[in-house]
């Protein structure tokens, strides 16, 4: 669906870099060959069903599971004081925020069984094992709990006030942490000196990811060799692996091999360590059978983890004609009940450094309050963080337009980052290395026809319609990340990444790598990688990810980092890869290995008509009787653990242009126009791809999806698809989709950029900030997500102005084709 603007293919290799390569791995999944995690049938396996808590805050004051034990079926009963004396730890989080005193941010213990309390609804109290799954939920009706409920909070702000119910004694307040970056007193004076300052207080609504394919986990314990092999379907199997040995079983790493093949999408939500994985992985020995539990879709929006939920209040402060002089940024983040993996590092750290935008703010200062509340935990998802720092500064910029009756373009672009300046220090810490800001701004807007603005408004009005034109300009930073960056920040955890290349006799290679993929097309894209650097025929790479017992370690996929990390270690080892073939060639060739040219997959003596391929390198080096052996080794195998220099920061424009129907409140998509900056673009069909489901999950926030809990009872309101609604083709546009490619990454050897969040970073604020331009001209100035058709409809019925209606030739050209609005997201 839309369309695609590349200057070129670039590139001279036939299925190698900047070729719009068919994805390889699509055929099995097109033909239902994929292998998931709940594909996996193991000889003598058990079913678990979790119990789960119905209240949100609660004492548990008795369990008896001894009925539940003697039913048919049943294997084993566990709950949260079998955990205990079974001696294991707690889940826990990977980032240490510091408060603004220096003292270290509240860590209440996760145990993946509650203990005795129950925290928010869905919290797990008790794990039945059974032959079948339908005996263990049998088995789950005759578990008597008995709880002594307890007040709840479920909003952010709530959870502060000072008579709020406490969800953690060690976490006075429900405080988490107190965080701040930038500079305070240089912020202060930059405000005292504006012409003008724009205040907004907005929400970013809680949302659940929704992957299609639901968490899935399958244990299996060795009791002989004492060892584990955790089936699951995450982004990162080193990650879990690590956290599940060092925190929970607390047991050498080699003793536990975690395996994630195929895996349905991800978003982040799957590259946390969650309760069912060390469930799991205890049940599994405490039985002594392999023992498999997949969530269904309720249990989904019960047991995954959400995210966003921020509740934020921005300043900003301009002079007479326009120029940023300051930001200030105050945000309370609701965690949810529990620190989940990354969740510190998301509001903070992964968020408000990306507050400076593509703008020359000389002084900007952020605070953060991370909440605990009897909620779901909150953690990463697609962007994780940096939509978030997106909306409220590219909502204070329209907002600021709008009070100063400036164009929206304009202000915009006088204050961009000039690309004569790169690299450029912003003030709360990243440098960009690359980027034309202006340019993708100028495309966009070009390809969006902003001057023909006006004249379609007025259009839209004849026909009884509000027009809106939303602008957000995004640059974000990923490629996650260099091992410095996190462990200055709080990170207990690297990021490198690793990848390694083993040629066989025949000259055919196979790529190992720490990154995972969960739909970004990898098989594909690294073997074009190969294939353009190394001269290897495309069909004849393969890749071996997602196994702990394979690879040698890895940080997942998360951050756009696949290509900008793990696609730079392949480089690096294939580089490694002709160092030792140009050895090889020079001693065969009976060379100065000086003399020896490597290109397009041949080792070439200079001077000479000598010449031999990569893959009679690689067979020489299997079958090493001319080989020099006294100087290396035999084979052909190379690996590298690449650790980035510094962040990638992907930017761009996005435009969203829209029609409200004012008798139905229904919000109608017609064009979404966008100018991205991924640097060199690796595959273009598939960069194109990752940005449209980038945009549809920024369009789904900002349209339909919101989670709803009751302020009373902590019950989630919004617990199935029912309630919950989802982005579907017919709430999208064609989308129009181009790149600037003259701004590489400067630190990697590939300049690339990345590309997987970017359709999300600004998607959300480009629809809000078009719904609010068609809005404004009825006196609506402000709605916070989800522009739903009833919260439409209900602002403006409360407008000061009167609503359009159609003119007598408008309704006339229009005839019969009277347009039903779509209310699914009420």
């Amino acid at each position: 669906m839309g369309t695609m603007t590349s200057k070129r293919e670039s590139g001279t290799v036939p299925n190698g870099i900047g070729r719009s390569v068919k994805r390889t791995e699509d055929a099995r999944f097109l033909l239902g060959k994929g292998r998931y995690t709940d594909d996996l049938r193991i000889p003598g396996q058990a079913y678990i069903y979790v119990v789960r808590s119905p209240h949100a805050h609660a004492n548990i004051t008795s369990l008896d599971a001894s009925e539940a034990k003697s039913a048919s079926g049943v294997v084993d009963v566990l709950i949260g004081s079998d955990y205990l004396d079974d001696g294991l730890g707690t889940l826990p989080c990977i980032w240490q925020v510091r408060n603004k005193n220096g003292s270290v941010m509240a860590e209440p213990a996760r145990y993946p069984v509650a203990v005795d309390r129950v925290r928010y609804v869905g919290d797990a109290v008790a794990v039945v094992i059974a032959e079948t799954l339908d005996q263990a939920k049998d088995a789950a009706d005759l578990i008597v709990v008995e709880y002594e409920p307890l007040a709840a909070v479920v909003a952010g702000p709530d959870a502060i006030m000072p008579q709020a119910p406490i969800v953690h004694n060690d976490a006075p307040g429900n405080l988490c942490f107190d965080w701040e970056i930038g500079n305070r007193a240089a912020t202060e004076d930059a405000f005292s000196r504006a012409h003008h300052i724009t205040r907004l207080d907005v929400i970013n609504s809680r949302i659940v990811p929704n992957p299609m394919e639901p968490r899935s986990v399958v244990a299996i314990y060795d009791d002989i060799a004492d060892e584990y092999t955790l089936h699951t379907s995450t982004q990162n199997p080193h990650l879990v692996r690590s956290l599940l040995c060092k925190s929970v079983l607390r047991i050498p790493e080699h003793k536990v091999r975690v395996v994630s093949a195929d895996v349905g999408g991800g978003f982040g939500v799957k590259c946390h360590l969650y309760p069912e994985e060390v469930l799991l992985t205890w049940a599994a020995r405490r039985c002594g059978r392999p023992v498999r539990w997949t969530a269904d879709r309720s249990e989904t929006f019960l047991s995954d983890a959400h995210a966003r939920d921020h509740v934020t209040h921005g300043e900003l402060a301009l002079d007479s004609d326009g120029t940023f002089l300051g930001l200030r940024v105050s945000t309370v983040a609701n965690l949810g009940a529990y620190l989940s993996t990354w969740s510190a590092s998301i509001p903070t750290y992964a968020s408000a450094p990306n507050l400076a935008g593509q703008y020359t703010t000389p002084a900007i200062y952020a605070e953060v309050k991370g909440v605990f509340t009897n909620t779901v935990p909150v953690d990463a998802y697609r962007g994780a963080g940096r939509p978030e720092a997106n909306y409220i500064v590219e909502r204070l910029i329209d907002a600021a337009a709008r009070e100063m009756g400036l164009d929206r373009v304009e202000i915009r672009r006088r204050n961009l980052v000039p690309s004569a300046a790169m690299p450029y220090a912003t003030p709360l810490g990243p440098v960009y290395d690359s980027g034309d800001f202006r340019k993708c701004l100028d495309m966009a807007a070009g390809n969006a026809d902003y001057e023909g603005l006006a004249e379609r408004k007025q259009d839209a009005l004849r026909r009884g319609k509000l027009l809106g034109l939303g602008v957000s300009c995004y640059i974000e930073a990923c490629g996650v990340s260099p091992s410095r960056a996190n462990g200055i920040s709080g990170g207990r955890i690297g990021g490198f990444e690793m990848a390694e290349i083993r040629f066989n006799p025949d000259g055919s290679a196979t790529v190992f790598s720490g990154t995972h993929s969960h739909g970004q097309g990898h098989e594909t894209v690294f073997a074009q990688i190969v294939t353009d650097k190394l001269g290897v025929p495309f069909e004849s790479v393969m890749l071996v990810q997602g196994d702990t017992a394979r690879i040698a370690f890895g940080h997942g996929t998360v951050g756009s980092r696949s290509a900008a990390v793990g696609g730079s270690a392949i480089v690096v080892a294939g580089e490694r890869i002709v160092a030792k073939g140009k050895r090889i060639a020079a001693h065969i060739m009976e060379v100065d290995v000086e003399d020896v040219h490597f290109e397009d997959g041949e080792f070439r003596s200079r001077g000479t008509n000598k010449v031999m391929t990569i893959a009679e390198i690689a067979h020489a080096a299997y079958l090493p009787i001319n080989y020099p052996l006294d100087q290396m080794d035999p084979g052909l195998d190379e690996i590298c653990f690449y650790d980035p220099t510094n962040f990638t920061f992907p930017n761009g424009t996005q435009i969203c242009e829209l029609e409200i129907d004012p008798q139905t409140g229904h919000v109608e998509l017609k064009r979404f126009v966008v100018a991205d900056d991924f640097g060199r673009i690796l595959n273009p069909m598939i960069v194109h791809g990752q940005v449209h489901g980038g945009i549809a999950q920024g369009v789904g926030q900002a349209l339909l999806e919101t989670v709803v809990y009751d302020a009373d009872s902590g019950q989630l309101l919004t617990g199935s698809f029912m309630d919950y609604a989802m982005p579907r083709s017919c709430d999208l546009p064609s989308f129009e989709v181009s790149y600037h490619e003259d701004s590489p990454c400067t630190h990697n050897p590939l300049g690339v950029k990345g590309c997987g969040e970017a359709g999300t970073i600004g998607a959300a604020t480009a629809v809000m900030n078009a719904v609010l331009d068609a809005m404004s001209s009825v006196g609506v100035d402000h709605m916070d997500m989800p522009a739903s058709p009833s919260r439409v409809w209900r602002a403006l019925r409360a407008a000061t102005s009167k609503l359009p209606r159609p003119t007598a030739s408008a309704s006339a050209t229009a005839g019969n084709g009277n347009q039903v609005g779509n209310a699914h997201g009420e």
